[in-house]
């Protein structure tokens, strides 16, 4: 059951003729936040969280690019990042997946009986929301907007799990989102393959959008040896990301470990630890034999990422499957040589600048490490083909087309 309401569940509206000064109170006291009047395009962040990640990430860096004076966001007071001027409409904050499943849960009640009463409220003429939660009777009522929605994959279905809320929540839930949407944004023509096979949806009823990143805080800049992070000695392979079965790390792992003795280097395995299956990963360490050249380095704030990554000698990204891949963008940006799977979207965000790999494979995968290891021309050559092929990707596009998209779809009937 969902927790009592001083740990999260949505507060109760104070009287019709408050309800304008409550919500002014509760934002930004500076007044850079205020409250719509007009109708809107009407923005569901609240399943964003401070601390940020992948999903963050998205709506963070495309909102600046969005029509701004349109737009009302729902978020939280505790997201520093929006941007001034900007309308907002403040929702609890533990809705994220900060406070686990029930966090989600919290949010998945919140969406079916509060969000229609403010998109009602604020007189929105059109939702985006940016994951695919939608209330179960959206389009049922005669009353609701039409809604666009972002859909940045279905792993959950192409390896579900008995014990994962995730794969029913892909399963039974997200159908229903689809069907009620008016059109369904993604990340990558692998995505929207996706959504085709598993859920049936036309093609016509999806658009692929390229995510870009943050060319600002993720650029080359000349580094040495002495310049490694945490005190390295020793050149270092780098992965950021979660530890779940389909990041394919215990391949990685083994892959390090065949690597011959001449090959003197650590591989560094970054992002949070997953009692799930961060302690698997470090017993296979310790089974190999290689405890003294693994690195585990939990979260990685975002501002030690570009670090982390100009330091390496390559980003090492052997996924079985994604909806897009920011950690391989970002390295190529931060002129990082990257390996990486040539399964699902990985090929569309590298194109011929990596080394694709069979990522069931763990001699390709050893063979590619050293390779990068020993042959300074060939990371030469990643270098200079990472930046370039990065430059294709922008925050400007991803936002120019998504607001494109809004624009469409505003106002229309459902």
């Amino acid at each position: 059951m969902p927790c009592p309401p001083e740990s999260g569940a949505t507060p109760a509206l104070p009287p019709d003729r408050t309800i304008q000064q409550a919500i002014q109170r509760a934002i930004d006291p500076a007044g850079e936040r205020s409250v719509a009047g007009d109708r809107s395009i009407v923005v569901n962040l609240a399943f964003v969280s401070p601390k940020p990640t992948g999903l963050a990430t998205y709506a963070i860096n495309l909102i600046p690019h969005l029509p701004l004076s349109e737009m009302t966001v729902l978020a939280s007071n505790q997201l520093t990042w929006i941007p001034a001027g900007l309308k907002t409409y403040p929702v609890p904050a533990n809705l994220t997946y900060e406070q686990g499943k029930w966090g989600h849960l919290r949010r998945l009640l919140w969406t079916q009986w509060r969000l229609p009463q403010i998109c009602a409220e604020l007189q929105a003429d059109l939702l985006f929301a940016p994951v695919p939660e939608l209330p179960i009777d959206w389009t049922g009522n005669g009353q609701s907007p039409p809604a666009v929605v972002m859909v940045h994959d279905v792993i959950p279905l192409r390896f579900p799990s008995r014990t994962s809320p995730l794969t029913y929540y892909f399963r039974y839930y997200v159908p229903s989102v689809l069907r009620q949407a008016r059109h369904i944004l993604c990340n990558s023509i692998a995505t929207a393959q996706d959504i085709q096979q598993f859920y049936g949806i036309a093609a016509a009823q999806i658009t692929p959008i390229a995510l870009g990143y943050d060319a600002n805080h993720f650029r080359p800049v000349p580094t040495s040896a002495s310049d490694r992070p945490y005190g390295s000695e020793r050149p270092y392979f780098i992965y950021v990301g979660r530890h779940d079965p389909y990041k394919n790390l215990q391949r990685l792992i083994a892959a390090f470990a065949a690597l011959p003795e001449s090959v003197d280097c650590e591989l560094w395995i970054g992002g949070s630890t997953d009692p799930r299956f961060t302690p698997l990963l470090q017993t296979q360490v310790n089974e190999l034999a290689v405890g003294d050249r693994v690195k585990f380095l939990d979260y990685v704030a975002y501002a030690d990422l570009p670090e982390l990554l100009r330091g390496a000698l390559a980003m090492v990204y052997p996924s079985l499957w994604e909806g897009f891949g920011f950690p391989v963008l970002e390295a190529m940006a931060c002129g990082a040589p990257v390996i990486t799977s040539h399964l699902s979207s990985l090929p569309e965000v590298v194109g011929d600048a990596a080394i694709l790999i069979d990522p069931y494979n763990l001699a390709d995968l050893t063979a590619a490490m050293q390779q990068i290891a020993t042959d300074a021309i060939t990371r030469t050559q990643l270098q200079q083909a990472g930046l370039a092929r990065s430059k294709q990707f922008s925050w400007q596009k991803t936002g120019q087309a998504t607001a494109a998209l809004l624009q469409q779809f505003r106002s229309q009937e459902i």
